[in-house]
């Protein structure tokens, strides 16, 4: 069944999509990518209950130079790549005026220049025998966000990434995903927005859910468009 890559896999959305997948045993065995090993710890264990095969890759995103070497290392030691997983965001909204270079090329570092390495490394692997690449955009890049300039931007670039791949990588049978999640209860949004209720919206549950029902082996009709993952709350 192969191995998945899943970056940002220690909190949020990755974390609720690696222990998803680990009870839906598409895959043999993950690597599991993040800054912080209790918590990739956490979600380990977490997923080994379930049969999962599962090594952490410790890697802070803001250096994607390092990528190549991570990704090389998966493959050599858990038996080739089948899946990539770009979950992991960053972000430090600001409007146009107080928004540094430093500030904005270490968001372009982890949401667009990391995703971009770890699709080019995985697909020197994949091509030979298929696989899929699923990224996480966010609505934010698809709507005017005033205030949110460098994750609103970033997170457009990464969908037009993903709609250029599907087509560039089709002739390797690489499916390429991407989902926009609106607001979800996750460490990134409460930075977005610090006096929302996180109780009132998106559980990163629910995002994983679509995921897993994407990387699914069996679904095959969905790749090359960004899918809007919203939840309509009640009054």
């Amino acid at each position: 069944m192969g191995t998945c890559i899943i970056t940002g896999s220690g909190s949020g959305i990755g974390k609720a999509t690696a222990i998803k997948l680990a009870q839906c045993h598409y895959f043999d065995s993950y690597a599991l990518v993040g800054r912080n090993d209790a918590d990739l710890q956490a979600t380990m264990d977490k997923m080994v209950p379930y049969g999962a095969e599962v090594k952490l890759f410790n890697i802070d995103l803001a250096y994607p130079e390092r990528i190549p070497e991570l990704v090389a290392s998966v493959n050599d030691t858990m038996g080739g790549i089948d899946c990539l997983l770009n979950i992991a965001g960053y972000t430090d909204p600001k409007s146009l005026l107080t928004t540094t270079l430093d500030s904005f090329d270490l968001t372009y570092r982890v949401n667009v220049y990391a995703p971009f390495m770890f699709m080019r490394e995985s697909v020197k692997y994949m091509r030979q025998k298929g696989g899929k690449i699923l990224n996480v955009a966010s609505t934010a890049g698809m709507t005017p966000r005033p205030g949110w300039l460098s994750y609103a931007s970033s997170k457009a670039a990464l969908i037009s990434m993903s709609e250029t791949l599907t087509a560039e990588l089709s002739e390797y049978g690489i499916m390429v995903y991407c989902v926009s999640p609106g607001r979800c209860a996750t460490k990134l949004r409460k930075r977005l927005a610090p006096d929302e209720d996180p109780t009132t919206i998106m559980q990163p549950e629910e995002v994983a859910e679509v995921i897993c029902n994407l990387v699914n082996p069996n679904e095959c009709c969905l790749d090359g468009q960004n899918i809007v993952i919203r939840k309509v709350m009640k009054k």
